[in-house]
């Protein structure tokens, strides 16, 4: 049943943090950075560039490209880096990277499976030695959690990793620390609920907020097109239960996406949906709706931090009841990108 709480009532909670977030590069990242610093005191920042961030130097790189284009260099925002592993990854450069500071996790890309994602991991096994010395570090691993096999249906790639990746995975490494990210099924959803205390899971809020009718009714709509992609009603109502549940192993993850207008908008679009302007009031939105807004800090501001084994932000951010309407469009490096709900309402406010 839905539940609702009146117009400016007001929230204020720990200052959240996006454990999966794309700042792209290049005279893109400066907006894409405005709106995330406004809303996230850290995000977790994706390596699938051109050329994909593999390593300790590249990482640092990135890093400085994020800070030197901050609005708001006085904000404390923090990008949490990431390596990109390959099947070439060595346990050396994992240890380099863990000693910078700032190099929190890796990420596993089945080759294929996504965006910029042709780096990626061949086979589990080529990977093991990095592995090892991620759990030996304490270095935390990502997981895009879908097989990328074209004979296996874009709808069942989840569940299949599941058992051909996530299962062997759990057997062989217990101390390390996994992020299933992205989750969209209610498979997963049971798979990270029934796993060890090493396993977790983020869960984006358009996974939370639709199924795959707003893809596929009516025409195809290509900005509601991610990967994963959106999935039947049962599925989303399981994420929305996992969100809002109380449990530690779900926690905030937006994979805000942006791509350029135009390239969304043809006849091979981009996967990826762009929610960084509203991800933490399309969170309240849907916490709202389930009477769990007293769970909402805890999704977005505590469990994530808990897993990564950081410590909780000390700044605070106010959410009022109060509806905005999305710009059609926003400023994109000379460019334009369309977000999620570009020309209809969002029901939650930041208090500026």
């Amino acid at each position: 049943m839905s539940s609702s709480v009146p117009e400016g009532t007001k929230l204020t909670i720990t200052m959240p943090d996006d454990f999966h977030h794309h700042f792209r590069d290049g005279d893109k990242t400066k907006s894409v950075l405005a709106q995330a610093s406004e809303r996230f005191a850290r995000c977790i920042a994706m390596p699938n560039l051109k050329p994909p961030v593999t390593n300790t130097a590249l990482a640092t790189e990135y890093y400085n490209h994020l800070m030197e284009n901050l609005p708001n260099k006085d904000c404390g925002f923090k990008p949490l880096m990431t390596l990109y592993l390959t099947d070439n990854t060595t346990p050396e450069e994992i240890k380099k990277a863990k000693d910078t500071g700032y190099i929190h996790a890796a990420k596993y890309y089945p080759a294929g499976a996504t965006t910029n994602s042709d780096f990626g991991v061949t086979a589990l096994e080529k990977v093991y030695p990095a592995l090892r010395a991620m759990e030996e570090v304490g270095m935390v691993l990502c997981i895009h959690s879908e097989v990328s096999r074209d004979e296996i249906d874009i709808f069942d790639r989840e569940g299949v990793f599941i058992q051909e990746v996530m299962m062997p995975l759990l057997r062989d490494f217990g101390k390390l620390k996994i992020v299933m990210e992205h989750i969209s099924t209610s498979e997963a959803v049971e798979f990270v609920k029934n796993g060890p205390p090493n396993l977790a899971a983020t869960i984006t809020a358009h996974h939370l907020m639709y199924n795959r009718n707003a893809l596929l009714v009516g025409g195809v709509k290509p900005h509601f097109y991610c990967l994963p992609i959106l999935k039947r009603e049962q599925h989303r109502l399981a994420l929305v239960q996992a969100a809002t549940s109380g449990s530690s192993k779900f926690f905030a993850g937006t994979d805000s996406a942006p791509h350029t207008t135009s390239s969304k908008e043809s006849a091979c679009g981009c996967a990826g949906v762009y929610t960084a302007h509203a991800a933490v009031e399309f969170y309240a939105e849907v916490f709202e709706s389930e009477g769990k807004l007293d769970l909402l800090e805890s999704f977005l501001s505590i469990y994530g931090a808990a897993h990564y084994g950081l410590e909780r932000n000390e700044k605070t951010i106010t959410l009022v009841k109060k509806s905005w309407n999305v710009p059609a469009t926003y400023e994109f490096g000379g460019e334009t990108v369309t977000p999620l709900r570009a020309g209809q309402s969002v029901a939650w406010s930041i208090e500026k």
